[in-house]
């Protein structure tokens, strides 16, 4: 009873402390969410666990009679896809061509497989990959952001007056020394956009930042919005 209570608050603990940094940048799971998914998983391998103990003991007779067999493992395996379910649906392609929610759902993910190693008693290692985890959420954008501001590739969405301004806006973004790889247009008059847009993905061949060539594209009269994504 007490390795049953341990292993469950410890989840819930866990599962709580990645979601309270996930609610903190207002993502869409949240301190909530992360516990019920850490705790259900250990739950499932500690289910797993007492069925197998109980084949092998009190239910031992009945078991060899049946042809009843157990593979502890596989309550696991069902949990490592089924939250794949979960994880899914937090992710969203918006209307400017942003891909948001991979993070909270890898996440998810990684604290339903947390959950099981809680449930199966592996301690040394919920220690460490909880401790990891949380590096990656909490410090790693902020070093993910220096190297994308100085990465020679962007892209970004702008928004647009005409369709006859892509043409300068193209030849501007040249101008700056600047060699587009890719232009997706939009039309715009939708519900996502009322407005013409387009998603460009750029290549400088010049090291700079981006705020700078955003500032320069943005001087332009035709330009609603523009912003890196």
């Amino acid at each position: 009873m007490v390795s049953l209570l341990l292993r469950l608050t410890l989840a819930m603990l866990c599962g709580g402390l990645l979601g309270l940094e996930r609610g903190r940048k207002r993502r869409p799971a949240g301190s909530r969410t992360y516990m019920l998914v850490c705790l259900g998983a250990a739950l499932t391998m500690v289910l797993s666990q007492y069925e197998y103990q109980m084949l092998a003991t009190e239910w031992a007779a009945v078991a060899a009679e049946v042809g009843v067999r157990i593979d502890v493992a596989r309550f696991g395996a069902q949990v490592v896809n089924g939250i794949g379910f979960l994880a899914a649906g937090t992710i969203m392609i918006t209307g400017r061509q942003q891909v948001k929610g991979l993070t909270t759902a890898a996440g998810l993910w990684a604290s339903a497989c947390m959950g099981l190693a809680i449930g199966a008693g592996f301690y040394e290692s919920v220690i460490l990959c909880a401790g990891l985890i949380f590096l990656v959420m909490r410090y790693l954008p902020i070093l993910e952001n220096v190297l994308v501001e100085r990465a020679r590739f962007i892209n970004i969405y702008v928004e647009f007056h005409t369709l006859d301004d892509i043409g300068v806006i193209l030849g501007h973004i040249k101008e700056q020394g600047a060699q587009i790889c890719d232009v997706d247009i939009d039309r715009g008059h939708d519900a996502h956009s009322l407005h013409p847009s387009a998603a460009l993905f750029i290549h400088m061949e010049k090291k700079q930042r981006h705020t700078q060539l955003l500032a320069a594209i943005a001087k332009l009269d035709c330009i609603y919005a523009i912003y890196e994504f």
